[in-house]
């Protein structure tokens, strides 16, 4: 399990690293900034787990390989985004292969921990989201969790999954297979045929003299 976990954790982390990177040249920011949004990108959900269910340090500050994966990832953008650019459609499927990753080995970390079930696969969500939405955020940008086709919901889906099969006693790989086969399809999907949730409408108060002198 920890072997499987940390490739998992890894894989993530190398991918969701180079899509930080590439929002941070498409930004303009320099070599600092892209390793800065590449870490932030590629370990931050993992840090708020690994803080929620009490493993400190958590993994990408105890474990120089996390800020290795990160550091090449977003090196690798630096120095090639022209090829990295054209390639970008690709890179959205990795990011979705990376969601899949990170909602599973989420889940089932927080399940080794001792973590109740239904908080395990929430957790599995906040792993697979969190490092995006802190690449956004630090951008000045929506996060792309709240406006995406299905993002936050493939990731809580996969992670589910995971949960329901180590409530059911099956492998933990086989488990692994299915929760991220489960997350990838679902975004695969959307992205394909542009599924997603129902958005809101905001509606503006007529500004009428009745409507003023009554909330006066």
């Amino acid at each position: 399990m920890p072997i499987l976990l940390q490739v998992l954790d890894l894989g993530g982390t190398f991918v969701f690293a180079i899509s930080g990177a590439m929002v941070a040249v498409r930004h303009r920011l320099d070599i600092f900034g892209v390793l800065v949004l590449a870490f932030a990108a590629g370990n931050a959900g993992g840090i708020t787990r690994d803080l929620m269910i009490g493993a400190v340090p958590p993994a990408a500050i105890a474990d120089l390989k996390y800020a290795g994966v990160s550091a090449l990832a977003g090196l690798i953008i630096f120095f090639r985004y022209p090829v990295a650019n054209r390639l970008r459609n690709d890179v959205l499927w990795l990011d979705a292969v990376g969601l899949a990753f990170f909602a599973v080995a989420g889940a089932q970390k927080a399940l080794a921990h001792g973590i109740d079930p239904i908080m395990a696969a929430l957790l599995g969500m906040v792993t697979g989201i969190g490092g995006g939405m802190l690449r956004d955020v630090l951008v000045s940008g929506i996060p792309t969790v709240l406006r995406a086709d299905l993002y936050a919901l493939a990731a809580l889906a996969g992670a589910s999954v995971v949960v329901s099969a180590h409530l059911l006693h099956l492998p933990p790989a086989l488990a692994a297979v299915a929760g991220g086969g489960v997350c990838f399809a679902l975004r695969f999907m959307a992205i394909r045929h542009g599924w997603h949730l129902p958005a809101s409408r905001s509606v503006a108060a007529p500004d009428t003299p009745r409507g003023r002198n009554h909330g006066e």
